[in-house]
């Protein structure tokens, strides 16, 4: 058990919480308390956009080479780090050692990407109807960006926001769920070395209810960036909307693999169980909803069960485990009651939805585990296939052929990544420019995308301009255009 205090970072300094602290215990084991984290007010963040905003006129007039420097260290130590903070990632989110490490090499990756684009930025010019008039546009920082992470990804979520937003010279006031504090700490303490002026990046951990309603109700943050469910996606837009401040959302989504008759079976199994049921199900690109033609249904469904039984579930740091923890208590009970209601609507299970205790290191340890469940017999109306479980959990619904199997998966109210498991370029085509989904994954798991192309999707699972990549800089500066007479 550790007791030491890990303190908000506000204007340049380390402070305690006018909240006091919380501790950040583990879910994979409850004896695991990975420290205790401050615990910001209403003022804490007020004061930290305050800073922000003194510190971003000072970065903002910064040197290309300065921020380019920056943001390489930033992800040179991520990645040098990349066992340690993916321990401390695995223990406080629930995840496997491998995906944590993973993660915080990744995040390294976002931080040298955005270090070249320092470098990239280019202004146009074009010529003006009228005679001798030059024109030239150029982009500027948006200024304060308020940022705000979800628990499932607590480091690369929050380096693909941090570092485009560096990167063009904003500042920062960044609040991260309060279930994994601890990723949010390390990568702090990690940009607080690099001699950035103080207030331009600020960490400010505590409750969405002081904390989170400061920043999207604030005048003086410029943008603000949220990753979260739809519920509070709503709430994020309502409020920047009043004060016309600039806003980017990523939310909820129902993603499908679809698997035609022709596919290749054991691809399209490894692409269904990598997608549905990788860092525990808990990823907002998962394929919960499995799409079959019935040609290859049967088998596909044997294949799966088969495959499903190799899958090691078990304490994150256990060697040979492929599927961790849960992240809380909450999401394990939301879990069960979506296992439950998927039975009592009708669905055949297959295998999995156990919820069992496990051992590490000899010993029976508290946390929260579940076994990855397959249902079959399930219709796209019924509620674990219409709303975000965020579960190991994956849906088989039979259909016909490929014209229903699109229909199918386009019938949802979300559209962040869709997918097809297919040997038919024809189909393949069509997919891709017919799905109403953001993303598009062909003979690929529906979860897992490259940090330099756009990121996003349509209807209740976006809002806003595109994440990462070039299309970062839509949210993250605004276009100044100019008019000269030689």
């Amino acid at each position: 058990m550790s007791d030491q205090v890990f303190n908000n970072y506000i204007a340049g300094e380390w402070q305690p919480g006018n909240n006091g602290s919380i501790a950040n215990i583990s879910p994979a084991d409850t004896r695991d308390v990975i420290g205790q984290y401050a615990q910001a007010d209403s003022a804490q963040t007020e004061a930290a956009i305050q800073a922000a905003m003194a510190g971003q006129v000072e970065w903002a007039k910064s040197g290309l080479e300065q921020r380019y420097s920056v943001l390489m260290a930033i992800g040179d130590e991520l990645i040098a780090r990349k066992d340690e903070l993916g321990n401390i990632l695995a223990r406080e989110e629930g995840k496997t050692l491998a995906e944590g490490a993973g993660e915080v090499y990744r995040s390294g990756q976002f931080f040298h990407y955005y270090a070249a684009e320092v470098l990239r930025q280019m202004g146009e010019t074009a010529e003006s109807v009228r005679p001798g008039i030059e024109i030239e546009t150029r982009r500027e920082p948006v200024g304060v960006v308020g940022i705000i992470t979800p628990w499932n990804f607590p480091t690369a979520t929050g380096a693909w926001k941090i570092a485009p937003a560096l990167a063009f010279g904003n500042a920062v006031v960044w609040k991260p769920a309060n279930q994994v504090p601890a990723s949010a700490w390390a990568l702090t303490e990690i940009i607080s070395r690099q001699g950035l002026p103080a207030g331009t990046f600020n960490l400010v951990m505590g409750p969405g209810s002081q904390v989170g309603d400061v920043l999207i109700n604030s005048r003086d943050v410029n943008a603000l960036t949220f990753t979260g469910s739809l519920e509070t996606g709503r709430k994020v837009a309502s409020a920047t909307a009043g004060n016309l401040v600039k806003c980017q959302l990523e939310m909820g989504s129902k993603n499908a693999l679809i698997v035609l008759d022709d596919a290749d079976l054991d691809n399209a199994v490894e692409c269904a169980v990598g997608g549905a049921f990788g860092g525990t199900g808990q990823k907002c690109t998962a394929s919960s909803r499995l799409i079959v033609t019935e040609g290859i249904h049967d088998r596909f469904v044997e294949a799966m069960q088969a495959r499903m039984a190799k899958l090691v579930v078990g304490h994150p740091l256990k060697e040979g485990v492929h599927i961790g923890a849960v992240a809380d208590a909450r999401q394990l009970e939301q879990n069960v009651e979506y296992f439950e209601q998927a039975k009592r609507e009708g669905g055949n299970l297959v295998c999995g939805g156990e919820v069992f205790t496990e051992t590490f290191n000899g010993e029976e340890v508290e946390g929260y585990y579940m076994q990855p469940a397959l249902f079959t017999n399930t219709t796209n109306d019924m509620t674990i296939n219409r709303e975000e479980a965020f579960a190991p959990i994956a849906c088989v619904i039979k259909v016909k052929d490929y014209e229903e199997a699109l229909a199918t998966l386009n019938d949802t109210n979300f559209g962040l990544t869709g997918g097809i498991c297919t040997q038919s370029l024809q189909h393949a085509t069509h997919f891709k420019r017919n799905a109403k989904t953001g993303c598009v994954m062909v003979n690929l798991p529906t979860a897992g995308t490259d940090y330099h192309v756009p990121f996003g999707g349509r209807k209740d699972s976006s809002f806003g301009p595109r994440e990462q990549g070039t299309y970062a800089k839509e949210f993250y500066t605004v276009v100044k255009t100019s008019y000269i007479r030689a």
